[in-house]
């Protein structure tokens, strides 16, 4: 994959995202405004449940798959409401240890790197991210890792001559954003935890 095909595929994640969060932040407003009118009802309640996720997982991906344009910045604020603790569930927590306004494609470097983590840890344990200087680390902690090392290889693939499933693009993109932002990666395995630096 190409440096300008990696950048397509950002515009194109933004643009998705984009278009996405209007209609579902006006579902989530007509819930509202049905609640303050006094109507409730456990259906209306699991609608907006499903409404603040998918708010909530759509902004995520717009941070992970999104444009990154060089030197634009997220502030403190945002960051913390797109990456609340439970951004993955109450099974798989998000201590987020980095503080202040951050550049957004450090950010969306992290959030692949969660991603990744995600995906091998189904059964749940913690996740962290800690910056030092420049270093950054995200680090997963479980009982039960998913030992996937073609995943991991994927991260220093030069070029990419077979497409990975839907689940597994946060892998592919995370070696190429960092490989087109002139960082290395490094990988830590063990039994019981994981820790990607860049």
């Amino acid at each position: 994959m190409s440096s300008i095909d990696t950048d397509l595929t950002a515009i194109f994640a933004s643009r998705i995202c984009h278009d996405l969060i209007s209609p579902i932040g006006a579902i989530g407003n007509g819930v509202e405004l049905m609640e303050l009118s006094g109507f409730e009802s456990p259906e209306l309640a699991l609608i907006s449940e499903a409404a603040q996720n998918a708010n909530r997982r759509i902004r995520f991906f717009h941070l992970a798959f999104g444009a990154a344009p060089q030197g634009q910045m997220i502030s403190a604020v945002e960051i913390e409401k797109i990456l609340p603790a439970d951004i993955f569930g109450s099974k798989l927590p998000l201590f987020w240890q980095v503080e202040g306004d951050l550049p957004r494609t450090e950010v969306k470097l992290a959030c692949l790197g969660l991603m990744c983590l995600e995906t091998i840890m189904p059964f749940g344990g913690q996740v962290s991210v800690t910056r030092s200087g420049e270093c950054w680390q995200v680090t997963g902690i479980s009982d039960r890792i998913k030992d996937m090392p073609d995943l991991w290889a994927m991260l220093t693939v030069d070029e990419v001559t077979t497409l990975p499933a839907p689940a597994h693009l946060q892998f592919v993109l995370l070696g190429q954003v960092l490989a087109a932002n002139g960082r290395s990666v490094s990988l830590v395995t063990e039994d019981d935890r994981v820790r990607i630096g860049f």
